[in-house]
């Protein structure tokens, strides 16, 4: 019992190198394997989609599908199997996304429509960083997001600010080109106060009317002045963000002199200690032949 426990446990830990371990060959030659079926799995979901390749090739994608999707299926079995915490991966963002990438296609079989989510197994090839080891050009979002978070408050407001101008703006429009012309109720007038302050334009819905026109043109020289407002809130994080880092960095290497010139003080004090220290065994022994 004991020796089909050590097995077991064996057996544990070499599943958990080759399917979590990118630093080793087997892992890493696993890991590449996958993301060349995931890329076939998405290459053949997408040439599935045109009515003229489903048509001809269509039971063989379908196969070729089902054969992708047990593949995965037993891939996240033995990776819940062998984590060193299956709840902990269960739970996770790749976890997550692991599963939600084989659900759609058991349930294509009740509603048949729903296999188009199928692509979001595309989000597995996340992997390509962690196995080529290009994380370190992933430092750039983390600027990002760090920007973006200290922003969220002054894009909240903006965006609180173009809500009430949209709403205002569409009610206007539907009580200037009335119903007759498109803007059947407020709702409408409002979706089109935004695509046309977006610099959008659909050309669904469009003013009739003088006074229709002249707001039109209003709402969209507006437009253009409100796409900069988000581009220099964020740039100015950045810019600030850059900038603390390099007051941070000044610091540290001050910080580091001023090592450098405290270690330095010590060993000359350590040094002149010595020489003090020598200098009272001298006098001592000077002393010592004086009296002899």
């Amino acid at each position: 019992m004991l020796k089909f426990n050590l097995l077991i446990n064996m057996t544990k830990e070499k599943l958990h190198e080759i399917i979590f371990g990118y630093r080793t060959k087997p892992g890493k030659t696993f890991d590449v394997t996958l993301l060349i079926v995931i890329m076939l799995s998405v290459v053949g979901l997408m040439l599935d989609s045109d009515a003229i390749i489903h048509q001809k090739y269509g039971k063989t994608l379908l196969t070729a599908e089902w054969i992708f999707t047990i593949f995965f299926t037993i891939e996240y079995i033995l990776r819940i199997y062998c984590a060193k915490s299956s709840k902990k991966y269960i739970l996770s963002t790749m976890g997550v996304i692991d599963l939600i990438s084989i659900i759609p296609t058991y349930l294509m079989v009740f509603y048949e429509p729903i296999g188009s989510l199928m692509l979001i197994r595309i989000m597995r090839l996340i992997r390509v960083f962690r196995i080529f080891q290009l994380s370190k050009y992933l430092r750039s979002r983390h600027t990002m997001q760090i920007a973006l978070r200290s922003s969220r408050p002054k894009i909240i407001v903006f965006i609180l600010y173009i809500s009430l101008i949209v709403i205002i703006l569409g009610a206007i429009m539907y009580v200037v080109e009335g119903q007759s012309h498109g803007f059947d109720n407020i709702p409408k007038s409002i979706y089109w106060a935004v695509v046309t302050l977006t610099t959008v334009g659909y050309g669904d819905v469009v003013p009739i009317t003088t006074l229709g026109k002249t707001i039109s043109v209003f709402i969209m020289i507006l437009g253009y002045a409100i796409i900069a407002v988000p581009t220099g809130i964020v740039s100015s994080e950045l810019t600030k963000n850059r900038k603390d880092k390099e007051q941070l960095k000044n610091q540290d290497e001050i910080i580091e002199k001023e090592n450098e010139i405290i270690e330095k003080e010590n060993e000359i004090i350590s040094k002149e200690t010595e020489i003090l220290i020598k200098l009272e065994s001298l006098e001592k022994k000077i002393e010592s032949l004086k009296r002899e």
